[in-house]
């Protein structure tokens, strides 16, 4: 089952949209996952030289105010940071390695969720719709959003199992389906110095792209490799700092479907959570194709 959602704005008037409209999607998806759900977002990213860490509390008294200060006094300058129910984003004045190293030394309690200049990540336990509200996402602007709805099959229902999974900087992956090599990966990627948090195998999928990137691998590059590297079923949704992509395995039985306007994009497991975007009566409509990468990023002047 699980439900993917995702949309890519290609205007400024979408972009403030894009909290609505994911939030529309995840909705309509709620029935093929209502054990979790989970979102990245892009948006405002930070200037050049700083980073963006989101984090997850398990404790619902956690004082965010005494990490910003923490986080200010080791960095030495202001942190900004806001809330949504049980996460918190920190805009640092500092590199995300060094960032994330100070957290997993001083705040080992503290799960890290992503890092990077722009991406967002909220996921949590319970039904989508209870999540949309709790973490208020429909007043969100963004360039683009992935979000998920879990049904829990291959591992525990979890805040941390819960998609997407983030690996890299600023990289994000959610996935409907099953993995059969995730073991042997994994143990093969630890070799490698990537680090995992949990046991699903979405979470394999995307340390896998991110040590692909890492050694060079264009995002495009990366997921073909997935095609010869990865055993098993999958649809994948995955988000960068400059777009998003998507890739089925080559015999595609997870559903799928994409769209696209002047607008906008968008990739959904059925169209009903494509068809309450607005403007989706004027959308090109298809199916992506199995073993075919697609992708959609947006090239600095």
């Amino acid at each position: 089952m699980c439900g993917i959602a995702g949309i890519y704005s290609k205007n400024r008037a979408t972009a403030e949209r894009v909290g609505e409209s994911i939030a529309l999607m995840m909705h309509e998806l709620g029935d093929r996952g209502p054990d979790s759900a989970g979102i990245a977002l892009y948006r405002e990213p930070v200037p050049e030289g700083d980073s963006k860490v989101s984090l997850y509390s398990a404790d619902p008294g956690v004082d965010w105010r005494l990490v910003v200060d923490e986080l200010g006094i080791a960095f030495d300058g202001p942190v900004a940071h806001s809330v949504r129910a049980s996460h918190a984003t920190f805009h640092v004045p500092a590199e995300a390695a060094a960032v994330t190293e100070w957290l997993a030394l001083n705040r080992p309690e503290l799960r890290l969720m992503s890092a990077g200049r722009s991406i967002e990540i909220y996921k949590e336990k319970g039904h989508p719709d209870e999540f949309v509200r709790r973490f208020t996402l429909s007043e969100l602007s963004a360039s683009h959003a992935i979000a998920h709805t879990r049904m829990a099959t291959e591992s525990r229902v979890t805040t941390e199992h819960s998609h997407p999974f983030s690996t890299g900087l600023d990289l994000c992956l959610v996935h409907n389906g099953s993995l059969s090599n995730h073991n042997t990966l994994r143990r093969k990627l630890r070799r490698e110095g990537v680090t995992f948090q949990t046991d699903n195998d979405s979470e394999v999928a995307a340390g896998y792209l991110m040590w692909r990137m890492r050694e060079g691998a264009g995002l495009e590059e990366a997921l073909s490799g997935c095609l010869e590297d990865l055993d098993g079923f999958y649809t994948f949704a995955v988000g960068t700092a400059d777009g998003f992509a998507v890739l089925r395995d080559p015999i595609a039985c997870k559903p799928a479907v994409m769209a696209e306007t002047d607008d906008w994009v968008a990739i959904a497991t059925e169209y009903r959570a494509i068809a309450v975007i607005p403007g989706a009566e004027d959308a090109v409509v298809w199916e992506p194709e199995p073993a075919r990468v697609y992708t959609w990023e947006r090239v600095a002047a």
